[in-house]
């Protein structure tokens, strides 16, 4: 799948199958990407983007099941829409984050979201506030989501963040990497980050049957080889005695790290 070149409404939907699309926020510099999973019983919204569109309304035009919403990681650019789905898990280690804890102050979102090339008019940056609920689920490593002819295995990927989450689909090989693996500037240098963590999440989901990957921003036209390359540079992140908070960034082919 290509970025589309003409974006005249705040989201792009693009199809992956039948039951499977993407709904991605290109006008942001994050390019953020919702993955919406449609089974039997129920449908799958994995992350919620930045919230400034309304993503329910996107969602009810590709089905009227009942939607679970659950975020790779309570991160504000994977939240934005949980406002919209009564429904949703997170993981235990991010708990806290979602209960009105998240680790960054409300300005530098708001900062942040205004560095999109265009808002819409209905968004309000003065009423932006960091989502905050109770969840219906939380997870844990190894749980599973059925939908409803579609399960969904939960793989907790620490690293990016404390509860971070990668998502597999073993029917069709869908692997959903959030923030552990795109093209692009992999972050492991905050506070909340563990580099160690994070290298030990890319080496398990190395493992995977994988037959496509979906990452949350960025380019969607992925091979499986950037999981190995990531592995590569941190091997030898790892054997230089820098894989540690501080070694600052160091750029490859396709994606950066920084420490």
């Amino acid at each position: 799948m290509n970025k589309v070149d003409i974006l005249e409404e705040w989201f792009t939907v693009q199809k992956i199958d039948e039951k499977t699309y993407v709904i991605s926020e290109y006008h942001h510099w994050e390019e953020t990407h919702c993955y919406l999973l449609i089974g039997a019983e129920k449908a799958l919204l994995i992350d919620t983007g930045l919230g400034v569109g309304k993503i329910d309304e996107e969602v009810r035009k590709l089905t009227d099941k009942p939607i679970i919403a659950v975020a790779t990681h309570i991160h504000w650019d994977h939240i934005g829409g949980h406002q919209y789905f009564p429904e949703f898990y997170v993981h235990k280690d991010e708990l806290d984050w979602v209960q009105g804890h998240f680790p960054l102050p409300v300005q530098m979102v708001k900062n942040s979201i205004l560095e999109a090339s265009w808002l819409p008019e209905s968004f309000d940056i003065n009423q932006y506030e960091i989502f905050k609920g109770k969840p219906t689920r939380v997870l844990k490593d190894n749980d599973a989501i059925d939908i409803g002819g579609r399960m969904i295995q939960v793989f907790h990927t620490p690293g990016h963040s404390p509860g971070h989450m990668c998502f597999f689909e073993a029917a069709t090989g869908y692997l959903f990497t959030g923030d552990l693996i795109y093209k692009g500037a992999l972050l492991a240098f905050y506070p909340s980050t563990d580099p160690v963590a994070y290298f030990e999440s890319v080496k398990r989901i190395s493992q995977l049957p994988i037959q496509k990957i979906l990452p949350g921003h960025f380019d969607l036209d992925i091979s499986d080889r950037l999981i190995h390359n990531v592995i590569k540079a941190f091997e030898e992140i790892k054997e230089a005695g820098n894989l540690q908070h501080g070694s600052g960034k160091t750029d490859y082919q396709d994606f950066s790290i920084h420490l």
